[in-house]
């Protein structure tokens, strides 16, 4: 009876296992369907899912925190992040969408990396026809560097604008160190190479240096939003980084007009005179790159309850527009 018993058990263990992993096979198998039929039809629509099939407008989202690449930290965070060579593709697949006359750059940012924030503003100046950028819960710093790249700037009394300024920072872990008793030697040729190196106290020439790496991002922050804008540099500098209430905003000249979505497309219309029929623009990634963000989500959800831990990427300086 023991021997049948432990038979038995063996017997619905495996099954159970092979009916798990036929679940499992299956359902992977469904997604990938699912995927390759969307990527299938990425590729006759360059990106363009569901709407509708006459459209003469453009939107493309920025959400989220600007970077370049997605990254360990920023999928663990559980937020989402807005990869600016994503929106630049996007952009670009509008401008050579014959169908397209116009271009509704969403943005709803705190801010991110410079250069990736450039690159979505070079995109929309590029962008071959009105483009307008619309604020919504907020445009901030880097995403009202984008926006200044824009024929206009729209945004609603309660969003929140502006923030023209740069932050840069490093860790100081010289403490830990000495309490851990380690020491830090590097070999470097040329003064500041290891400037900021976070295992031992900064010494005041670095700091004059690392802050001057932070003064000419700001000027030239400065001086794109003046280009931009039409606006005396000074008056950008008078703002302080501050951020505005899209109402206080309109009166010192960073937005043109307020109102809704639909209030920004009337405003297309009259600009391309013609009825607006908008489309969304999104990501078109490979089956691939779509399995590997599911399985992003999943490893998050399952290790959100263990850690969260925000893993940097080695640079000494990290510099931020926020």
């Amino acid at each position: 009876m023991r021997r049948s018993r432990i038979y038995v058990i063996s017997t619905m263990k495996t099954n159970a296992d092979s009916s798990t992993a036929a679940m499992v096979a299956a359902g992977v198998a469904g997604a990938a369907a699912t995927l390759a039929g969307k990527h299938l039809v990425a590729q006759f629509t360059r990106g363009r899912f569901g709407g509708p099939d006459d459209y003469n407008v453009a939107k493309v989202t920025v959400s989220g925190p600007i970077q370049r690449t997605r990254n360990r930290s920023s999928s663990l965070s559980g937020g989402t992040v807005c990869i600016a060579d994503d929106i630049v593709e996007q952009i670009e697949a509008a401008d050579d969408d014959e169908a397209v006359e116009a271009l509704l750059l969403g943005l709803n940012t705190p801010g991110g990396e410079v250069l990736p924030s450039d690159d979505i503003r070079c995109a929309a100046v590029d962008f071959d026809g009105p483009a307008i950028a619309y604020a919504t819960d907020r445009c901030a710093s880097g995403g009202y560097w984008i926006a200044s790249g824009c024929d206009e700037v729209w945004a609603r009394e309660a969003s929140l604008v502006g923030s023209i300024g740069v932050v840069g920072s490093r860790p100081n872990a010289a403490g830990l160190a000495d309490k851990l008793g380690l020491s830090y030697e590097q070999f470097t040729a040329g003064e500041f190479k290891d400037a900021g190196v976070p295992l031992r106290e900064i010494e005041e020439s670095e700091r004059e240096y690392l802050q001057g790496i932070i003064d000419d991002y700001y000027d030239q922050f400065v001086e794109t939003v003046s280009e931009g804008r039409n606006m005396d540099p000074q008056a950008i500098r008078d703002t302080e980084a501050r951020i505005y209430l899209g109402s206080d905003a309109l009166e010192l000249g960073l937005v043109d007009e307020l109102g809704t979505q639909s209030d920004v497309e009337d405003r297309i219309g009259d600009l391309i005179d013609a009825e607006v029929e908008t489309h969304e623009f999104e990501p078109d990634r490979s089956v691939a790159e779509r399995l590997g963000l599911g399985a992003e989500r999943v490893a998050f959800a399952a290790g959100n309850g263990v850690a969260n831990t925000a893993v940097g990427d080695g640079s000494d300086l990290d510099v931020q527009l926020k």
